[in-house]
Order: C-alpha cells, then sequence, then structure tokens
C-alpha cells in the first residue's frame, strides 16, 4: 500500500529568487492550538492519560515482599545493588540479555498494533502525547479554548499576559518535577528518596536527574509539542512500512465527503458531498494536518478528528462516519456499493505475532530454568605457569561463584580433566583449608585457586581443565572450562 500523503503533491512551491536574496527556504514555526472535542476518542484519551500517569507516579509505591534482607518494593532498579526487580522476578548484570529481549519484543509488539490498528500507540499510549494532553488541558483551564489561546498570544505583553503565562509555566513546572521525581522513585526505596528530595538530603545525582527528566519533559510537551512527533521521533518516518491496505487507520471517505462545500442548516446534500468545508478536523489536529488530503506522517492517530467531524455530522442530520477509523480497503469497497471486511489475521500480523510469541516464549523459559547458580573462572596472567622444585607445574585460577538464592549455600570444589591434579584454595581473609565454598546469599564468592598437576601428566602447553562445583546435599552441579598451562613440549 502507497501510504505516501497526497499532501506532498500540494506543498508550495519555493521561489528560487529567495536564496539569491537573501530570504528562507523554511517557515517560522507556529504554535498549533488545537480545540477542544468531545466524543468517543476524546473520552478514552482522557482515560489513558489517568491511567499511565496514575501508574508512572503510584507504581514505585507498591510492595513485594522478596525475603529477609531484599528489597520490598516491587519494581526496583537498584544501581547500587546491581539488581532489576520486577515483581517475583531478580535479574543480575550478567542477565541483561533479558532486557535486551524484552526490549525486542516490545518493537515488534508495536510493529504488531501498527498493522492491526495503524499509530493507536502514538494517539493514546506515547508519553510524548500524555503529557502534550495534560499542558494542554491546564492551557485550556488558564486561558480558555482555541480562540483565547491564540488571542493571547497574538496580543501585545501586558500585565494580564505576562501573569497568565506565568501561572500556565508554574503549573507546568510543577507537573515536569512531578515527572522527573517520579523516574526517581524506580531507583531507590520510594518513600525513604521522595522524603530524601524534600528535604534536601539526597545525593546531587538524584536532583539532576530530577532537571533532566522533568527539564526535557517541559520543554517537549510545552513548547516542542507537534515538533517531536514530526522531527524528532523516527517512528512517523518509517509507519508506512508496517501498514498495508488493510491496517485500521485515520481516513477521510472522500468519495462520500467530494466535493466539499460550505453549507448553511437544513440546505439539500443532493448533488454534493457531505464535507462542509468547516475545517473543524484540522483545528481539532493536535499536529494541525488536514486528513482530508489523506494519511500523513504527521497524523499520530488520536481520532480528534473522528469526535470533531461526527458533531458537525450530528449538526448537519448527516451519518457520522465521513472521517473514520477503518482501513483503505473498505473505504474502496464502500465507495464501490460493496461490503467492507476487517482483516485482522493476514500474512503481516501472522509474522509479527508469531515473533513476539516465539521470543516471549523464550524468554518465560529461560526465566523458568535458569541456574540458581553460575561459575565464572579466570585464568592468572602473570605468570602463566609456575615450575615448582619437584618439577610439577602450578596454574593460579580468580574462581568466582554467583550465588542466586538468598540463603547460605556451601559448595564443594573439584577439579577434572588432569589425572593427578590437586589443588588449594584461598578465599577471604584466610586461607580454606578444604574445598567446600560457603557462599553469602545473594552474593557473589571470590576465590584464589592454585592447581598443581605432575609435569608428566601434561602433553602440550595447553590442556584442558574443568572446574566443578557440587552443591551439598542437592547434589546439582555446575561446570566451568578453563585451560591448564605448562612449558613447550
Amino acid at each position: 500500500m502507497d501510504t505516501q500523503t497526497s499532501a506532498a503533491a500540494k506543498k508550495p512551491k519555493v521561489d528560487p529568487t529567495l536564496a539569491t536574496e537573501g530570504g528562507s527556504f523554511y517557515a517560522e514555526t507556529v504554535m498549533i492550538h488545537p480545540r477542544s472535542v468531545k466524543g468517543m476518542f476524546r473520552t478514552w484519551k482522557w482515560w489513558a492519560m489517568g491511567v499511565l500517569l496514575v501508574w508512572w507516579h503510584v507504581a514505585p509505591f507498591l510492595r513485594w515482599d522478596r525475603g529477609p534482607g531484599a528489597p520490598d518494593q516491587a519494581i526496583l532498579v537498584d544501581m547500587a545493588g546491581r539488581r532489576g526487580y520486577f515483581l517475583f522476578l531478580e535479574i543480575w548484570p550478567q542477565e541483561v540479555y533479558y532486557l535486551t529481549g524484552l526490549l525486542f519484543v516490545a518493537a515488534i509488539t508495536l510493529f504488531l498494533m501498527s498493522s492491526l490498528f495503524g499509530r493507536v500507540w502514538c494517539g493514546f499510549l506515547c508519553w510524548q502525547t500524555v503529557y502534550t494532553d495534560l499542558f494542554m488541558l491546564v492551557e485550556r483551564l488558564v486561558v480558555g479554548d482555541r480562540a483565547k489561546r491564540m488571542a493571547l498570544d497574538r496580543a501585545p505583553w501586558s500585565i494580564e499576559k505576562l501573569t497568565r503565562k506565568a501561572i500556565i509555566n508554574l503549573i507546568w513546572l510543577v507537573i515536569s518535577a512531578a515527572c522527573g521525581i517520579g523516574f526517581t522513585l524506580y531507583f531507590g526505596n520510594a518513600p525513604t528518596v521522595l522524603h530524601d528530595i524534600f528535604t534536601g538530603d539526597e545525593s546531587a545525582a538524584t536532583y539532576g536527574a530530577i532537571a533532566v527528566v522533568g527539564g526535557c519533559c517541559f520543554m517537549l510537551a510545552g513548547y516542542a509539542r507537534e515538533q517531536v512527533c514530526l522531527y524528532m521521533c523516527p517512528y512517523s518516518r518509517f509507519q508506512s512500512a508496517m501498514l498495508d491496505e488493510h491496517s485500521l487507520i485515520v481516513t477521510y471517505e472522500d468519495w462520500r465527503g467530494e466535493p466539499r462545500q460550505p453549507a448553511r442548516k437544513g440546505a439539500s446534500f443532493e448533488g454534493r458531498g457531505h464535507c462542509v468545508d468547516c475545517r473543524m478536523c484540522v483545528v481539532a489536529c493536535p499536529t494541525g494536518i488536514d486528513i482530508r488530503d489523506g494519511l500523513q506522517m504527521g497524523c499520530i492517530g488520536c481520532a480528534l478528528c473522528i469526535d470533531a467531524c461526527n458533531a458537525v455530522m450530528d449538526k448537519n442530520n448527516l451519518p457520522r462516519g465521513l472521517v473514520t477509523w477503518d482501513s483503505i480497503a473498505n473505504t474502496a469497497a464502500r465507495a464501490a456499493g460493496a461490503k467492507p471486511r476487517y482483516r485482522l489475521v493476514r500474512p503481516r500480523t501472522i509474522i509479527y505475532g508469531a515473533i513476539v510469541l516465539v521470543v516471549g516464549g523464550l524468554i518465560a523459559y529461560s526465566l523458568a530454568s535458569r541456574r540458581t547458580t553460575e561459575v565464572n573462572v579466570l585464568h592468572e596472567r602473570a605468570p602463566l605457569f609456575v615450575q615448582l622444585s619437584d618439577g610439577s607445574i602450578r596454574n593460579g585460577y580468580v574462581v568466582k561463584v554467583l550465588n542466586m538464592v538468598r540463603a547460605e549455600r556451601t559448595f564443594r570444589l573439584e577439579v577434572a580433566g588432569i589425572d593427578g591434579a590437586t589443588f588449594t584454595v584461598v578465599g577471604g581473609a584466610a586461607n580454606v583449608a578444604s574445598t567446600d565454598l560457603v557462599v553469602a546469599p545473594d552474593a557473589v564468592g571470590t576465590y584464589n585457586v592454585f592447581v598443581t598437576a605432575p609435569a608428566g601428566r601434561l602433553q602440550a602447553a595447553r590442556t584442558p581443565l574443568a572446574f566443578v562445583l557440587r552443591e551439598a546435599g542437592e547434589g546439582q552441579t555446575t561446570r566451568a572450562e578453563s585451560l591448564f598451562a605448562g612449558p613447550e613440549r
């Protein structure tokens, strides 16, 4: 499906003399003031905004019992402890691949949503949309609807204008600060962090994070607004690759609306289109596009133009749906007098859905079957080996035992691969005479291990050597492979 906008064909020509006469090829950015509308989609957007904002600020205060000594915050990124917690999951630094998998699933899910329902994410769920809606609500409450806001912008500076602008920006700053504070609460015990923020006891890094996140919220939602969607967000650039003729998008029924022309109340619509050219769909659009020109990069799929147009259709006793959320295939079918068909299941959606299920299933299986013990062995490089007085060869290793259980565990260490090899273990502040290694709960035990092998048992300069860790009582084993270095043969 070709989703390129027909608006590009209507782009005004640029006078080539501008370049030589000191003119500019770029128009000055004009603040867009959308008109408020009422309707089903506007109601859905209010609900989405409320739910997302409540979740953003309340989620850090949710508790989850993980046992003694463990943080009880349900969602927590513990930078100091190098852990990530989400409900019953505890993610360690070396398991960052789970985050990679989650981001991949999120991306493919976005593709699936787009192929089914267009830019529903942008119009209802994106944080830029949510905070922009909230900031615009503040403007309407302080100044009024579209006409009053535009008049205030055009008016010369006065005490009234300065006061209203100051009130708006002050409220925006409070909202932005709340956004930044909400972000920092995910990185520490939320009640404690919140208390320390307001008492001035938090670190400079925390206040810096609040300033950065809150500052971005203030600038992007308060002043950049649609410029973020049009120029900064890459999603609008490649949306056409995820859509086809059966994707449900915000569309204009041109077969029904054209030819458009103004109409008085009660006038007959015989021999003309239903579009009365009131431009309500344009003034309701948060990015300022005209949906009647077709699908465009600037359309974020918020569907407010549908609510605006339906209100006009009701006033003129015309059927709703001149601007509607439907597929291009169904629009063409209705134009030809055929019955529309909704094809949610098609090759594109099957592929996206299958990828989500497969990758999500692999992540779930990996989490369910992951081991609670890991062993990493690092060979000492200086020196690679030492020849003892009796001719035997000794190698040094650093063995790290990761205990991912919140209980102290005892392991028995063994080496395999070289007949007659012996070893000694040094760990913590004292020598460990036996091969039993005691690892603290939810911690990493680090030990220096010296392996000694008879010279006659080494057939090459590099001999495979395995470290086997066997848990006391349960008998579960964890194995790590390494090499034993010796003189050249």
